[in-house]
């Protein structure tokens, strides 16, 4: 592999739309200078307005993508995303047991139009499989909600999350708090393992299009710690990176338009 990029792999759903999901993982990864490669879980027909369907593929479709990339070409860090079904999640849980490289786990709940994307039985497995095998784990206040019941609407609500979140057994915790409305000037996350903390603020764009905000943001993270970063180093450039990419949304159909994941080219 000499003179290749670091190698990063997305296992996560397709938007067809392009804004989020896998479409969004492979932009942000080019954006950044690795190599992106991907496990398809799901097929969505989805828009600027909204999910229209969505078809899981089987486990054994997940398995062999996943064992047809990491046999060959190998990865340097793994990104999951949107696992709609147990079924999948313990699939996919399963595979990354046995990968040794960083692994970032965005625990996809809904859609920004707040449509369904992970079913109500998958939660438990998603607790007690997928958020232990993360090297971080990147869920939004709805998400956290979702997972621990914890609902936020302070910094100190924020703690209490990834202390519940922590209890899952990630090794750090993303608590993205863009949706905080106690702060309407800023972006604030808590990135922590534990032991300390570090609060990562940033300017409120405004702007209403901001579809693949967390996809971006978390194949950010991944991509940073493929290239061999610690955790702190590749979340601060994710969130530099994604900041960039909300504050140049464009608008595209009629309504949720995409962050621009080329913000540095333009």
């Amino acid at each position: 592999m000499t003179g290749a990029p670091p190698r990063c792999l997305t296992v996560a759903g397709s938007d067809s739309g392009g804004g989020a999901g896998i479409q969004a993982d492979l932009k942000t990864m080019l954006a950044l200078g690795v190599h992106g490669m991907s496990v398809v879980t799901a097929v969505t027909a989805q828009n600027s307005l909204g999910v229209r369907g969505v078809w899981e593929l089987s486990a054994e479709a997940v398995t062999a993508q996943y064992r047809a990339v990491v046999d060959d070409i190998g990865v340097q860090a793994v990104k999951t995303g949107m696992l709609s079904s147990a079924v999948l999640v313990e699939t996919v849980a399963a595979l990354l047991a046995a990968t040794p490289a960083p692994v970032v786990v965005d625990p996809v709940g809904v859609s920004k139009h707040g449509d369904a994307l992970l079913a109500a039985s998958a939660l438990d497995a998603v607790r007690t499989e997928l958020l232990p095998a993360a090297t971080v784990a990147t869920p939004n206040l709805d998400e956290v909600t979702q997972l621990t019941g914890v609902v936020v609407e302070t910094e100190d609500d924020m703690r209490r999350a990834a202390d519940a979140i922590l209890g899952h057994g990630p090794r750090w915790v993303l608590i993205k708090g863009g949706h905080l409305a106690a702060h309407g000037g800023e972006a604030v996350d808590l990135l922590t393992d534990g032991t300390g903390e570090r609060w990562l603020r940033a300017p409120r764009h405004a702007g209403a299009h901001t579809h693949g905000t967390g996809c971006t943001l978390a194949s950010a993270v991944a991509a940073g710690l493929a290239k061999g970063w610690s955790v702190p180093e590749a979340v601060t450039a994710a969130k530099e990176y994604v900041t960039g990419a909300i504050a140049g949304g464009f608008a595209l159909g009629r309504g949720i338009g995409p962050v621009d994941h080329a913000w540095r080219w333009r």
